[in-house]
């Protein structure tokens, strides 16, 4: 099951503005070693549940595992060979947005060297530029 908020004040939310850099969630709070966002960008429920899955594989589900984002943002699409207006399309997925420095990740209770090769496959499943980092 993905990430997403058991309900919300409103059904649909405007685009908004990424922000460039995040210099509040930049540190870490409850592991030893964390995954960073490098650049801004946006990552749905789906991409977060899969780059968990292959991290809670390399570690063999042990040590602890946070993830310090959440899925709040609702993305709406309208149907393919759809005329212009009518409204805004109904919500397709939930998403994070993500500013560069933002930690994603964090980790606890296993080696560095396989914290590193954990957070190294759990970043290719994600669709922006991540840093590994003390």
């Amino acid at each position: 099951m993905f990430l997403q908020p058991k309900r919300s004040k409103y059904k649909k939310t405007r685009k908004g503005k990424l922000s460039y850099l995040n210099f509040r969630a930049n540190k870490l709070k409850f592991g030893k070693i964390g995954l960073k966002a490098a650049e801004s960008g946006t990552l749905s429920s789906r991409q977060i549940e899969a780059a968990r899955q292959s991290i809670n594989r390399k570690i063999d589900r042990k040590g602890k595992l946070w993830i310090r984002i959440f899925p709040s943002l609702p993305i709406t699409t309208k149907p393919t060979e759809v005329r212009m207006g009518k409204g805004k399309g109904a919500v397709d997925f939930w998403a994070a947005r993500v500013a560069g420095g933002c930690v994603i990740f964090e980790l606890c209770g296993v080696t560095s060297k396989t914290a590193i090769a954990a957070f190294k496959t759990g970043g290719a499943k994600l669709p922006i530029k991540t840093i590994i980092f003390k």
